[in-house]
Order: structure tokens, then C-alpha cells, then sequence
């Protein structure tokens, strides 16, 4: 997207106000090259540290930080976290994606990293979240895996890299990681100068029934939201031509489910206008009453493909958590009564997507301290949410303070960034990065 004038300045100002932090690039990447193996080598419980291929930055690294399976009881073991550091100078601010999942795609020579260390020209570093690829411990015990030792886990690798960062520190997250950061400072307050999480949602419950809302009588227009539904209707109405096309997909691709494929069906249609807003596809894709049986079961597994559904993916991890204490969406079933073969969409999760060692009762306790945090903290966040994104339907409330500021980028999807905002919120986002870097 093209920036227009009032941007790039913007910008300026920020390299400009943050140049406390800045010495000659060109001096330091001498130096690092040669000395940064060993400096990490050197933290304690850092291990396997290696030089990677980057087509983005002169110094990237992958390392792997020692852990506690729990914190609070070290007798339960230890696991390695992979960790990825993009390294531009000791001097310049530090920016901390707390990545929610699996972080296997820092590795790629062409990876950038996320919009706040692109905009501040600043020192990355991507931790994996726990339980997920590389990050999971041997005796996967689900009751370890809790916010509160997801935060550690990040103080731990901020004190470590702490040694060596003397700057200012950022952390943010895109969606689950928006989420991870916000809890990373609720528990750390001082951790960090500046958290940004992107459309990080605050659940809470299980099934929070606020999305169900936000979808039937919110967004989008009357009219759209009708298009949808009636395109849902037409998929089960339709479902002797589309079911056997739907059980060879799953065949083909060797699907494995809880439920049968019919049942799946029922929760892939219901899925869909969740899937359809959260990713922001157009309104006008959608297929014409009627249309040929072909069409409408490719648009179909496009916007909302049952591999969602899968009993065990590199996303159960997640859906362990979300069950237990970030929340969750449910389904609004009540239009489709009659067309559906399920007989109730309550309890879902744990049907279809949460092993049963991994099943917990919902404890509302981390929503509580999160939204007490929000609403009283004196740090400085900055949130970024999409207008249309099924999760706006549960941020952050804004307390309309100077210190937490919530910015809603108007008909957005889950894509929100501050560089696709109108240029009136994002010259203020940058303004807001610019005052407290300053």
C-alpha cells in the first residue's frame, strides 16, 4: 500500500526522536558478526545457538532457552523454547513477538517479522509459544500449560536478553499472540516499555456468546448478513449434492474426527460466516442462489475447509487453553434447527478438538485480571482491532486514558495493522510509538 507524504514523515520523526538508541550500523555489524555467538552461548541456560540465512537482516539467530515446565514446582522438569533473534544493534530498541503458536515461519531467510520492528527499524525477537513444534515438552502434561507460565516463559527470555539489550523493549502479537502479549504484561508490568497487540481477543468463557451476537446483528449490513445465512441455508438444503464431495475431500486428505463426516459438515457450515468475516473476504464472492454445485462447494471449503475440525493438529495446543482459560466462540444453531443433524453445538470444543487429558472446566480468573489490568494499569499499550473481525466482538474495553489507547481500523478483518488503517488513525498510532519511545 502507498504511504502518503504525511506518513513518511511521520516516520522520520520517529528514527529522529528515537535516535538516542542509535550508533552507526554499519561500525556495530562488524562487531556483531563476530562476537554474538558467543555473548548468547554465554547466558545462562541458552543452548544450540546457530547463524541463520536472512535475506532481511545481517544477524539472525536461532538458540534454544532452558525452561521450567512449571515455574512455580521446578522438581516437574525443564524443556528447551526455540527462540529467534534478528539482530540490527545493541543500541536500538528491542521489539518481542510473542508468537502464540508455533514460530517455525522466523525461520525463513525472507521472514521480516511483524510491523513495529519493520516501522522502528529495531532488533527482533520471536518466541515460541510452549506446548507448540519445538517448545513442547517430552511428558506433554497439559496442566503446565497456563498463561501464567507462558509468562514467565517470556520474563525469562527478556531477562536473559536483557544482558545484552540495553534499549527500549516492545512486545507485541498478532491475534493469540496479541492475547500472549497482553497477559506477558499483566504479569510483567515492567518487563516491557510499550506493548501493541493486534486484535487480540478477551474472552470470557468457554463459549464467551458475545460472537454470536456481534455475527447475527452487527456486522457487516442487514443485508449481508442475511446473504450468508442464506447462503448456509442453501449448503445444508443442498447436502445431498455436496456431502459426497465433502466425504471424498476428507478421504482424500486423510482427515481424522471425532464425529461423523455429516456432523462435521453441520459444523463447517456453521463455521463459515466466522471464518468469512475474520478473514475478510468480499461480500460479493459469495455464490448467486442456485448456483452450479461445483462452485458452490469449492467457495464453500475456501472460506471455511474442515481440516478446522481435525482431532489432533498443530493447533490442540491452543484449544486446550482456550478451554481451559482464554475462551472461545460458540455457534448459533437456532436458524438452522430444522436442516442441521447435530442436535445441539454446546460444548463443542471438547467433542471435537480437546483431548480428553486435556479437558479442563473454564476458570474465568485470567479474564478477570486481564480486564482489571486494562482498565487500571498506568503502562503504555496500544491496541489494534478490525472493525468487521468476528473478535472485535470481545477486545479490550478502552478505558480512554492516555496510557491505553484502542484503535479500530473501520470495516477491518483479522488483517488489522496500523500501515492499512485511514491515514488519521495511523498517523496517530505513529504518534503514540513516537511519544513513548521518546
Amino acid at each position: 500500500m502507498r504511504l502518503k507524504t504525511r506518513f513518511f514523515f511521520a516516520f522520520a520523526v520517529i528514527l529522529s526522536l528515537s535516535a538516542s538508541f542509535t550508533v552507526a550500523i554499519a561500525q556495530d555489524a562488524a562487531v556483531t558478526k563476530d562476537t554474538i555467538i558467543a555473548r548468547l552461548k554465554a547466558l545462562p541456560g541458552v543452548s544450540e545457538v546457530e547463524r541463520l540465512e536472512s535475506q532481511t537482516f545481517d544477524n539472525k539467530y536461532l538458540l534454544y532457552v532452558e525452561q521450567p515446565v512449571d515455574h512455580k514446582k521446578p522438581a516437574a522438569g525443564t524443556f528447551k523454547q526455540r527462540v529467534y533473534l534478528m539482530n540490527v544493534s545493541f543500541d536500538r530498541p528491542m521489539v518481542m513477538v510473542t508468537e502464540g503458536y508455533g514460530a517455525a515461519g522466523a525461520g525463513n531467510p525472507r521472514y521480516r517479522g511483524d510491523e513495529v520492528s519493520r516501522l522502528l527499524n529495531a532488533n527482533l525477537v520471536v518466541v515460541e509459544h510452549r506446548y507448540f513444534l519445538e517448545s513442547t515438552p517430552k511428558n506433554k502434561d497439559w496442566q503446565y500449560l497456563t498463561a501464567e507460565n507462558s509468562a514467565n516463559d517470556h520474563h525469562k527470555v527478556r531477562v536473559l536478553l536483557g544482558e545484552l539489550y540495553k534499549g527500549k523493549w516492545i512486545a507485541t502479537g498478532v491475534s493469540k499472540g496479541g492475547q500472549t502479549a497482553l497477559i506477558y504484561r499483566a504479569f510483567f508490568p515492567d518487563d516491557v516499555d510499550i506493548t501493541v497487540p493486534y486484535v487480540a481477543p478477551l474472552c470470557r468463557g468457554k463459549e464467551d456468546g458475545r460472537h454470536e451476537i456481534f455475527l447475527s446483528d452487527l456486522v457487516g449490513t442487514a443485508d449481508n448478513r442475511l446473504l450468508l445465512e442464506n447462503f448456509q441455508k442453501e449448503l445444508l438444503n443442498r447436502r445431498v449434492e455436496l456431502q459426497p464431495k465433502f466425504d471424498s475431500l476428507c478421504n482424500a486428505r486423510n482427515y481424522k474426527f471425532n464425529l461423523p463426516t455429516d456432523e462435521i459438515y453441520d459444523y463447517s457450515v456453521l463455521e463459515f460466516p466466522f471464518a468469512f468475516w475474520q478473514r475478510g473476504y468480499p461480500i460479493t464472492g459469495v455464490p448467486a442462489p442456485n448456483s452450479p454445485v461445483d462452485q458452490v462447494f469449492k467457495y464453500f471449503m475456501t472460506v471455511s475447509s474442515p481440516d478446522y475440525f481435525v482431532n489432533e493438529s498443530t493447533t490442540t495446543p491452543f484449544f486446550v487453553q482456550a478451554g481451559r482459560e482464554l475462551g472461545y466462540y460458540g455457534y448459533a444453531t437456532k436458524p438452522f434447527k430444522s436442516l442441521l443433524k447435530i442436535k445441539s453445538a454446546k460444548g463443542y470444543l471438547d467433542k471435537l478438538v480437546v483431548p480428553k487429558d486435556g479437558q479442563f472446566k473454564f476458570d474465568k480468573k485470567l479474564y478477570n485480571k486481564l480486564k482489571n489490568f486494562v482498565a487500571t494499569t498506568d503502562k503504555n499499550m496500544l491496541f489494534i482491532y478490525g472493525e468487521y473481525d468476528p473478535w472485535s466482538s470481545v477486545m479490550v474495553e478502552d478505558p480512554k486514558n492516555n496510557n491505553v489507547i484502542v484503535l479500530v481500523q473501520p470495516k477491518g478483518s483479522h488483517s488489522a495493522r496500523i500501515s492499512s488503517m485511514p491515514e488519521e488513525m495511523k498517523e496517530k498510532a505513529i504518534a503514540l510509538l513516537t511519544k513513548w519511545l521518546n
